[in-house]
């Protein structure tokens, strides 16, 4: 029987909890220093008698919580002067429809369909103007990013005819395990981005794109806040559409600093010290390096597996979404239920896909994937099955 690596219980405090290998695809794991600073502050914030749970989001005090959370991700990111940053609700499923609504001004939008999220934005942007489908992965149930060369020929051509405003991608597929390793060339087109499930994970050329925005449940917090990142020339002149909701509204919710109603001001707290700590941890470059090298680790396991095989080509594999599979689905579940009796945890792939996938966010440790890691190799031992050679 393989030695499976030590779980550490200890966090700040010296507490002992029992934590389990979490590889969920979000909600996510949270960075263990941060949950126990939260812990710490949950009765009173910082002496002011109360918890940010009670807090008035219109007081002084929230407002250095909000102001330090934006100033920190606009360091981690190098934001520039002409970008808002907003923190609002909804998650991506509201974006689909904000999109459009905001900046859809011809009524002609691009997009790059690579997975099952961004099939869902192209269909929400189809109720509102002409959505264009640039290209698509569905016919090998978007196990790749298309071709990039045919990808900006065809924003080319579509750009030079009819015009396009914007083109839309899903830069990371959480579901499917792919990601963009090149952004398209879109020109003077504005480039808009989901970027929830890779959000922090590395280094992003803001400058790049006229606006994106990601889910804060996989990488940058908890559930319920939605970071937004918009170019301020594209949302000058109000939403594309006059019978836009004012809440939807990205103009006035940026004049408003996020507080055109009452934000999710405990999720934008807990985001705040989430972006402290990828700050304090060395940074996106750093948070790269430490990524890679867990999805490397499996990536290669897989590779060598003659049970295992992933479910992605090579060429578009995810830094944060690994997925895999055997050819038995009873297998799958089977590995899927030993996993949980080793404390390993949320490795069942999505319905689309099945088989399994062990998503490897910022907070998931490389002791955790070694885990995974090593029992994966003690399933396939079990079943009769040694390793490829190099």
């Amino acid at each position: 029987m393989l030695k499976y690596p030590e779980r550490s219980n200890d966090y700040e405090g010296n507490q002992k909890m029992a934590r389990v290998h979490n590889f969920s695809a979000g909600p996510a794991a949270l960075p263990t220093s941060v949950l126990a600073e939260i812990a710490d502050e949950m009765m009173d914030y910082r002496g002011c008698g109360m918890s940010v749970l009670e807090m008035s989001h219109r007081s002084s005090m929230y407002q250095q919580i909000i102001d330090d959370a934006e100033a920190t991700l606009r360091r981690l990111l190098s934001i520039p002067n002409n970008y808002r940053v907003l923190f609002l609700q909804g998650g991506a499923t509201l974006q689909f429809a904000g999109i459009p609504m905001n900046l859809m001004r011809r009524g002609r939008a691009g997009y790059i369909v690579t997975g099952n999220f961004a099939n869902k934005a192209y269909k929400e942007a189809a109720k509102y103007g002409e959505a264009v489908l640039l290209a698509s992965s569905e016919d090998t149930n978007f196990d790749r990013i298309p071709n990039m060369a045919d990808i900006n020929a065809r924003i080319a051509a579509e750009a030079a005819s009819d015009g396009l405003d914007y083109v839309y991608i899903c830069q990371n597929n959480t579901i499917f395990g792919t990601m963009y390793h090149e952004l398209p060339a879109c020109g003077d087109v504005p480039l808009v981005a989901d970027v929830s499930s890779c959000f922090l994970s590395q280094p992003l050329d803001v400058e790049r794109y006229g606006l994106i925005y990601a889910g804060a449940q996989k990488n940058a917090g908890a559930a319920g806040v939605t970071v937004v990142i918009v170019r301020d020339d594209l949302i000058a002149d109000g939403p594309a559409f006059a019978q836009t909701p004012q809440y939807m509204d990205l103009k006035a919710q940026a004049a408003k600093g996020s507080m055109l109603n009452t934000p999710n001001t405990f999720g934008i707290y807990v985001c705040g010290k989430v972006f402290r700590w990828v700050e304090e941890t060395g940074g996106l470059a750093a948070m790269a390096e430490r990524n890679w090298a867990k999805a490397n680790l499996l990536y290669n396991l897989l590779e060598h597996s003659m049970l295992f095989h992933g479910t992605t080509q090579a060429d578009s594999r995810s830094i944060a979404n690994v997925t895999f599979r055997t050819d038995d689905a009873e297998l799958d579940a089977a590995f899927v239920a030993g996993a949980a009796e080793h404390q390993i945890q949320n490795v069942k792939g999505h319905r689309l896909v099945g088989g399994m996938r062990a998503s490897v966010y910022n907070a998931v440790t490389m002791e955790d994937v070694q885990a995974l890691a090593t029992y994966m190799k003690d399933f396939e031992a079990q079943h009769g099955l040694s390793q490829r050679s190099n």
